[in-house]
């Protein structure tokens, strides 16, 4: 019963600095997945760009990543890049872009809303009652099928769950929120240690049923570290990232000795926040 399935949009956050094909397969990997279970349907993929704040050593500016990411994915019918996080002035925590994305979708565009609210703006119109007698009713509704509210799950990459282990990098109650109120698709090597990992986290393992593993038969090793080197040296990047990429990369010389040096010697934010707390 197709109606059964619940929908899941997939947010990948990271540098993508730039981003390759290795990220774009990553989608690919997890909605096959997904849509094989037979339990859910991918509506839409998410790439959210972290911002300047992250201090990352060798980040080049959100600007030309979200720009990168865009062009990266202008002719997929279903990827779609978001700069809501780049344009932060302070790093955020994955967790609250999860959030901000969940009640996105709970709440459609204030354009749209505006828009539509126009013509019920009539005069003598009695508006006040009318959320409080529409709010009853959806609840309602949704209890019983929560499946028409789509789930946002974190999309990453095996090192991006192994990250949960590294002290003061996460914090537990965020790890736990996100295991437990959204889920995590995690595209894992053939052999690798992930289940291990799993296993040896007792939250983690508390929320394995929302954790998905995707195993990536047909290994992809391209990272966005080895693409940099590869520029800084001169050597050639097609194939491995999508043309339209590299041409902007070439256009606007975005990756040098002096770029990889960028944050040298910088906490990186998550670090010196947490710590801090």
């Amino acid at each position: 019963d197709p109606g059964k399935k619940t929908e899941v949009v997939l947010l990948a956050c990271g540098s993508f600095n730039p981003i390759t094909n290795m990220h774009l397969r990553l989608f690919e990997l997890a909605k096959d997945h997904l849509h094989e279970t037979g339990k859910y349907k991918v509506i839409k993929g998410i790439i959210s760009p972290v911002g300047d704040a992250y201090k990352k050593k060798g980040l080049i500016s959100a600007d030309h990543r979200v720009a990168m990411a865009k062009l990266a994915t202008k002719n997929s019918d279903w990827v779609e890049v978001d700069d809501w996080e780049s344009s932060q002035s302070e790093w955020l925590e994955t967790l609250k872009v999860l959030r901000y994305h969940h009640q996105k979708l709970l709440s459609p565009e204030p354009t749209n809303s505006l828009q539509n609210a126009i013509p019920l703006t009539k005069p003598g119109r009695k508006r006040k009652q009318e959320p409080n007698r529409h709010d009853p009713v959806k609840k309602k509704n949704q209890s019983p099928d929560i499946k028409s509210v789509p789930q946002v799950k974190l999309l990453c990459g095996s090192d991006m769950l192994e990250s949960f282990g590294i002290p003061n990098l996460w914090k537990l109650e965020d790890i736990t929120e996100i295991v437990e109120n959204h889920g995590l698709v995690c595209i894992t090597r053939a052999g690798s240690s992930v289940q291990k990992f799993i296993y040896e986290s007792d939250i983690l393992w508390r929320h394995k049923n929302n954790i998905h593993l995707v195993e990536e038969w047909i290994t992809n090793d391209i990272s966005s570290t080895k693409i940099r080197r590869a520029l800084r040296r001169g050597q050639s990047i097609r194939y491995l990232v999508p043309d339209v990429v590299q041409t902007y990369i070439e256009k606007h010389d975005l990756y040098s000795p002096e770029s990889e040096d960028r944050n040298a010697g910088v906490v990186l934010a998550p670090l010196q926040k947490h710590v801090s707390d």
